[in-house]
């Protein structure tokens, strides 16, 4: 690319960006006075970048640019403020970590969760073994039973429901425990599943 095709180019898809970039800067460095002379040392770094190879959106190249200067910067700085780093993705999260704790907590709710499947009628349990366990579809488990889908609707309903209350009523947090009021004013929970 020859010199005034990238001129072209960066007046024409670069500087549009300013008002974003200016943006990007003021939100992620500490001294605004210093704002503009990191947006020239941005459209500095990117137009040697682009010397070499022009990138597919000016505007991701410029943040990028951009988010790497200000790494740079906070690298070379002795003393670093941790607003340094806020909003810049920087500091790689936390592994959730599987501790011998919640494995063991884990294994308890499985067996529980089983223990409560294996109460269920058989008809119930082979319906939730089939739709939530192995994955198959509505249609899918009514044509292996050879039931109706709507049979096999009901019989889903009846056994979460079901397994949601066993496992609450031995302690276990469910996100599918049902909460919510019924008609005859008890709680769901409350209601005897059939």
């Amino acid at each position: 690319m020859d010199t005034d095709e990238l001129n072209a180019w960066f007046v024409d898809k670069v500087l549009p960006s300013e008002a974003v970039l200016e943006s990007y800067l003021r939100r992620n460095w500490r001294d605004w006075d210093e704002v503009p002379d990191l947006r020239q040392e941005v459209y500095a770094r990117v137009y040697t970048s682009c010397l070499r190879h022009r990138p597919e959106s000016a505007q991701a190249f410029v943040l990028t640019t951009a988010r790497n200067l200000l790494i740079d910067r906070a690298r070379r700085a002795k003393i670093v403020s941790i607003e340094a780093y806020a909003d810049m993705d920087t500091l790689a999260p936390i592994p959730d970590e599987l501790s011998p704790e919640r494995h063991l907590a884990a294994r308890s709710e499985l067996k529980l969760l089983q223990i409560a499947l294996n109460l269920l009628p058989a008809r119930c349990r082979e319906v939730i073994e089939l739709r939530k366990i192995e994955g198959l579809s509505q249609r899918e488990v009514a044509t292996r039973m050879g039931i109706t889908e709507d049979t096999v609707e009901r019989q889903v309903s009846k056994g979460v429901r079901a397994l949601a209350l066993a496992l609450q009523a031995t302690g276990v947090r469910s996100s599918a425990a049902p909460q919510q009021r019924s008609k005859g004013g008890r709680n769901n929970e409350e209601q005897r599943v059939e």
